[in-house]
């Protein structure tokens, strides 16, 4: 058995050298690839894909509702609205609660200046949303600037 002995251990050592070379060129080629993909993945993050914004939650301010007289060449008719504002943050929603009677005031003024038959449009009622954004988007003083309104939003409206 002495003959076969040096064999066993020659088989062996080839087998350990083969499992060896496999591992190492195992390893070699992973680092390989991943080394490149790592370059590719720092080469994407010089020019970063730009993130999907989170939307965030709609700021909403109801209004008390506001009845108007409209003057009409025949008769009065009465316009009966209420609002909700879709503000832009946090600072407007504090502006417009803080300047809340100021904020009427523009509002009423503008509604009474309105022609009945007017409003009653789809037409009319989108200048006059302009018009109602326009003035309540200036500012209230002391304050440099006004709030930011992103949507003025008819919740009732009625003429009688």
């Amino acid at each position: 058995m002495a003959k076969n002995e040096p064999q066993k251990i020659a088989k062996l050592v080839k087998s350990l050298a083969a499992i060896f070379l496999i591992v190492a060129a195992s390893v070699g080629g992973t680092l390989f690839y991943s080394t490149r993909a790592g370059q590719t993945a720092s080469s994407d993050k010089a020019a970063p894909e730009p993130k999907p914004e989170t939307a965030a939650k709609p700021i909403f301010t109801p209004l008390e509702p506001f009845t108007v007289t409209l003057r009409t060449e025949r008769n009065n008719r009465i316009l009966y609205v209420a609002i909700t504002l879709r503000l832009e943050d946090e600072p407007s929603r504090r502006l417009i609660v803080e300047y809340m009677p100021e904020v009427r005031d523009r509002i009423l003024r503008v509604l009474s200046e309105q022609k009945a038959d007017h409003v009653q449009t789809p037409e009319g009622r989108a200048s006059l949303v302009a018009l109602i954004k326009e003035k309540i988007e200036e500012p209230y003083l002391p304050q440099p600037q006004g709030p930011g309104i992103n949507a003025v939003l008819f919740t009732a409206f009625v003429i009688q």
